[in-house]
């Protein structure tokens, strides 16, 4: 670690972020390295291999230092950025620190931040990240669940892993959501958890503050659990489209009729659906469902910005009348996308073994429940 930190690491790091270290490569760089740095080659190496890794999440982590598992949990830089816009003029304190990621986002936005972690390699890789890449930020190395700060609102973002496998009992996080949620139930805290994390759980750990559910470039992040004094008023649930800077949350209307599709199908951003908040989106966008078990949504005017599918025709969902259909339109590619049937896209997309120059989406999905309920198919053209 003060190796990577000193003049010579340094230099030797520029030296290597010369190699491709591609899957190709990977075997010549290494042995290139060693002849060159011997026994710090590997540290060398893996270095330079997450940071390439990192520019996925940060902007501005050329020079920084991580750990394997510090990089998979750290929080991309857009979505720190949102947490701390949240906690704008706030004196925060994150307890679980880490490699800095949360912190230099805090630091922007927070009346005044201070870090903590209980590992001091990590601890170590904050000070460096954070002095590459601005105000330096107070650490110190101290146990989540014993807080060395009063009255700051407490960040925290527990360990999900064990090396390769992942802990999905909130009670197996490090530290424990349920002792943390001891720890902290006087003081106002915000705690990152995975995005499948069962929400019932959660509340049955005593946990009765707001439930955010955030996206970035179409993928759902994490859920957040804000505590009562920092969510929104009443809110209970919400969701964060940071592509589009779209919130829902459940204090709004949910009137959504159930009814045939329209002229456009449209799928929820995955934050909207694990939020639970498909019906309050559809009152907003003036959509509909097509079945109250479903979360695609129809409508006969696409909203702004949103992806959506433009209904071409519609079967009862069998594959040798959607081969048909779809090669009565000259269709060669084709996207799937399937809810409420056990459909493999991949292999319905091999079976149907199609040929053409045109390009089609087919929305799979079950309409209706119990022996009423069918499969049905629209074949339908992207707005983009």
């Amino acid at each position: 670690m003060s190796y990577l930190r000193s003049a010579a690491g340094e230099q030797a790091l520029r030296y290597v972020a010369g190699y491709r270290l591609t899957d190709s490569t990977l075997v010549a760089d290494i042995a290139s390295a060693r002849a060159h740095f011997g026994d710090r080659s590997a540290v060398l190496v893996e270095t330079v291999r997450l940071r390439r890794r990192a520019a996925a999440k940060f902007a501005d982590a050329a020079d920084w230092l991580f750990t394997d598992e510090a990089l998979q949990q750290a929080t991309a830089q857009p979505v720190a950025a949102h947490r701390a816009r949240r906690l704008a003029g706030a004196t925060v304190h994150d307890v679980t620190c880490s490699i800095g990621t949360e912190l230099a986002a805090l630091r922007n936005r927070a009346a005044f931040v201070i870090g903590s972690d209980i590992d001091p390699v990590r601890l170590a890789m904050a000070r460096h990240n954070l002095e590459r890449s601005g105000a330096p930020v107070p650490l110190c190395r101290a146990d989540a669940l014993h807080p060395v700060t009063e009255d700051a609102v407490v960040v925290a973002d527990p360990a999900r892993r064990s090396g390769a496998r992942r802990r999905f009992d909130p009670r197996a996080y490090l530290p424990p959501l349920d002792e943390l949620f001891a720890v902290l139930r006087n003081r106002d805290h915000v705690v990152k958890c995975a995005p499948g994390i069962d929400f019932a759980a959660v509340r049955q750990l005593g946990f009765g503050g707001e439930i955010e559910v955030v996206s970035l470039a179409g993928g759902v992040r994490e859920a957040c659990l804000w505590s009562a004094g920092l969510a929104g008023a009443g809110v209970r649930r919400r969701a964060t489209l940071l592509d589009t800077g779209e919130q829902i949350t459940d204090v709004e209307p949910d009137d959504c009729p159930v009814a045939p599709a329209g002229r456009w199908i449209v799928e929820p951003d995955g934050a909207v659906i694990r939020a639970g908040l498909v019906r309050h989106y559809a009152a907003r966008h003036g959509l509909w469902q097509l079945d109250p078990e479903i979360a695609y949504l129809s409508g006969d005017r696409l909203p702004a910005g949103v992806r959506g599918f433009e209904v071409l025709d519609a079967l009862a969902f069998h594959e040798r009348h959607l081969r048909q259909a779809l090669s009565a339109r000259g269709v060669g590619a084709v996207e799937i996308l399937v809810r409420g049937l056990d459909v493999d896209p991949d292999a319905l997309r091999s079976r149907l073994r199609l040929r053409g120059d045109a390009a089609a989406t087919v929305v799979l999905a079950r309409l209706g429940s119990g022996r009423a309920g069918r499969g049905t198919a629209f074949i339908c053209r992207p707005s983009r």
